[in-house]
Protein backbone atom coordinates (compact mmCIF):
# COMPACT_ATOMS: atom_id res chain seq x y z
CA UNK A 1 0.00 0.00 0.00
CA UNK A 2 2.99 2.30 0.38
CA UNK A 3 1.80 3.35 3.84
CA UNK A 4 4.01 4.15 6.79
CA UNK A 5 4.37 1.17 9.15
CA UNK A 6 4.93 1.13 12.89
CA UNK A 7 5.39 -1.87 15.18
CA UNK A 8 3.94 -0.93 18.57
CA UNK A 9 6.43 -3.25 20.30
CA UNK A 10 9.19 -0.80 19.35
CA UNK A 11 7.57 1.82 21.59
CA UNK A 12 7.24 -0.14 24.83
CA UNK A 13 9.19 1.50 27.63
CA UNK A 14 12.13 -0.47 28.99
CA UNK A 15 10.18 -1.27 32.18
CA UNK A 16 7.46 -3.00 30.14
CA UNK A 17 9.99 -5.00 28.16
CA UNK A 18 11.79 -6.11 31.31
CA UNK A 19 8.51 -7.13 32.93
CA UNK A 20 7.55 -9.26 29.92
CA UNK A 21 11.03 -10.79 29.68
CA UNK A 22 10.56 -11.90 33.29
CA UNK A 23 7.25 -13.56 32.34
CA UNK A 24 5.09 -10.96 34.09
CA UNK A 25 1.99 -9.93 32.11
CA UNK A 26 1.43 -6.21 31.57
CA UNK A 27 -1.56 -4.58 33.24
CA UNK A 28 -3.61 -1.53 32.31
CA UNK A 29 -1.25 0.79 34.21
CA UNK A 30 1.65 -0.53 32.11
CA UNK A 31 -0.19 -0.31 28.83
CA UNK A 32 -2.07 3.02 28.99
CA UNK A 33 0.99 5.34 28.69
CA UNK A 34 2.28 3.14 25.83
CA UNK A 35 -1.09 3.34 24.05
CA UNK A 36 -1.23 7.11 24.56
CA UNK A 37 2.21 7.42 22.94
CA UNK A 38 0.98 5.30 20.02
CA UNK A 39 -2.11 7.52 19.70
CA UNK A 40 0.20 10.55 19.49
CA UNK A 41 2.12 8.90 16.65
CA UNK A 42 -1.11 8.10 14.80
CA UNK A 43 -2.40 11.65 15.41
CA UNK A 44 0.84 13.13 14.04
CA UNK A 45 0.67 10.98 10.92
CA UNK A 46 -3.03 11.78 10.44
CA UNK A 47 -2.33 15.50 10.75
CA UNK A 48 0.28 15.21 8.00
CA UNK A 49 -2.21 13.18 5.94
CA UNK A 50 0.03 10.10 6.06
CA UNK A 51 -1.83 6.79 5.87
CA UNK A 52 -0.42 4.50 8.53
CA UNK A 53 -0.46 0.88 9.64
CA UNK A 54 0.22 0.10 13.28
CA UNK A 55 0.85 -3.48 14.37
CA UNK A 56 -0.38 -3.51 17.95
CA UNK A 57 -1.91 -5.91 20.44
CA UNK A 58 -4.83 -3.66 21.40
CA UNK A 59 -6.40 -6.48 23.38
CA UNK A 60 -9.19 -4.60 25.17
CA UNK A 61 -11.93 -2.31 23.92
CA UNK A 62 -10.56 0.40 26.24
CA UNK A 63 -7.12 0.07 24.61
CA UNK A 64 -8.64 0.55 21.18
CA UNK A 65 -10.53 3.62 22.47
CA UNK A 66 -7.20 5.08 23.68
CA UNK A 67 -5.64 4.50 20.25
CA UNK A 68 -8.56 6.37 18.67
CA UNK A 69 -9.03 9.18 21.18
CA UNK A 70 -5.90 9.42 23.28
CA UNK A 71 -5.80 9.92 27.03
CA UNK A 72 -9.25 11.54 27.05
CA UNK A 73 -10.76 8.19 26.06
CA UNK A 74 -9.81 6.71 29.43
CA UNK A 75 -12.58 8.63 31.13
CA UNK A 76 -15.58 7.27 29.25
CA UNK A 77 -17.85 10.06 30.50
CA UNK A 78 -15.67 12.78 29.01
CA UNK A 79 -17.22 14.05 25.79
CA UNK A 80 -15.06 15.57 23.08
CA UNK A 81 -15.76 19.15 22.17
CA UNK A 82 -16.45 19.78 18.45
CA UNK A 83 -13.21 20.56 16.65
CA UNK A 84 -11.14 19.67 19.71
CA UNK A 85 -8.95 16.57 19.29
CA UNK A 86 -11.41 14.70 17.06
CA UNK A 87 -11.12 10.95 17.22
CA UNK A 88 -8.96 9.22 14.65
CA UNK A 89 -10.62 6.99 12.08
CA UNK A 90 -9.03 3.57 12.56
CA UNK A 91 -9.86 0.20 11.02
CA UNK A 92 -8.89 -2.47 13.53
CA UNK A 93 -7.83 -5.80 12.04
CA UNK A 94 -8.43 -8.58 14.54
CA UNK A 95 -6.11 -11.44 13.60
CA UNK A 96 -7.97 -14.40 15.03
CA UNK A 97 -6.67 -17.90 15.37
CA UNK A 98 -6.27 -20.85 17.67
CA UNK A 99 -3.68 -20.65 20.40
CA UNK A 100 -1.54 -23.43 18.91
CA UNK A 101 -0.99 -21.49 15.65
CA UNK A 102 -0.07 -18.31 17.50
CA UNK A 103 2.17 -20.28 19.87
CA UNK A 104 4.04 -21.88 16.96
CA UNK A 105 4.65 -18.42 15.45
CA UNK A 106 5.84 -17.04 18.79
CA UNK A 107 8.28 -19.95 19.16
CA UNK A 108 9.86 -19.03 15.80
CA UNK A 109 10.36 -15.39 16.81
CA UNK A 110 13.94 -14.74 17.93
CA UNK A 111 15.28 -11.92 20.08
CA UNK A 112 11.86 -10.68 21.18
CA UNK A 113 10.95 -9.79 24.77
CA UNK A 114 7.53 -11.51 24.67
CA UNK A 115 7.98 -15.09 25.88
CA UNK A 116 5.65 -17.92 24.94
CA UNK A 117 4.62 -18.24 28.61
CA UNK A 118 2.71 -14.95 28.37
CA UNK A 119 0.49 -16.07 25.49
CA UNK A 120 -2.25 -17.37 27.81
CA UNK A 121 -2.37 -14.01 29.59
CA UNK A 122 -2.97 -12.37 26.21
CA UNK A 123 -5.90 -14.69 25.54
CA UNK A 124 -7.21 -14.05 29.07
CA UNK A 125 -7.10 -10.27 28.50
CA UNK A 126 -8.53 -10.34 24.97
CA UNK A 127 -11.84 -8.61 24.32
CA UNK A 128 -12.42 -9.26 20.62
CA UNK A 129 -13.72 -6.22 18.74
CA UNK A 130 -17.47 -5.95 18.35
CA UNK A 131 -20.03 -3.48 16.99
CA UNK A 132 -19.98 -0.51 16.91
CA UNK A 133 -16.16 -0.70 16.65
CA UNK A 134 -14.74 -0.30 13.13
CA UNK A 135 -13.05 -3.66 12.58
CA UNK A 136 -12.66 -6.76 10.49
CA UNK A 137 -11.74 -10.23 11.73
CA UNK A 138 -9.24 -12.20 9.70
CA UNK A 139 -8.47 -15.85 10.34
CA UNK A 140 -4.82 -16.71 10.87
CA UNK A 141 -5.60 -20.16 9.51
CA UNK A 142 -5.73 -18.77 5.97
CA UNK A 143 -2.60 -18.58 3.80
CA UNK A 144 -0.67 -15.31 4.17
CA UNK A 145 -1.54 -13.99 0.66
CA UNK A 146 -5.23 -14.48 1.45
CA UNK A 147 -4.89 -12.69 4.79
CA UNK A 148 -3.15 -9.74 3.14
CA UNK A 149 -5.73 -9.56 0.35
CA UNK A 150 -8.62 -9.53 2.84
CA UNK A 151 -6.99 -6.70 4.83
CA UNK A 152 -6.09 -4.70 1.73
CA UNK A 153 -9.61 -5.07 0.33
CA UNK A 154 -11.16 -3.85 3.60
CA UNK A 155 -8.80 -0.85 3.71
CA UNK A 156 -9.44 0.14 0.11
CA UNK A 157 -13.21 -0.16 0.54
CA UNK A 158 -12.99 2.41 3.32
Amino acid sequence: LGWKFYDADDYHPLENKKKMEEGIPLNDEDRIPWLCALHDILRREDTSRQDTILACSALKKMYRRVLIGGASAIESNQQEQPGENPALKILFVHLDGPKHIIASRLEKRRGHFMPLELLQSQFDTLEPPSAPENFITVSLEKPLPEILLQIETAILQG
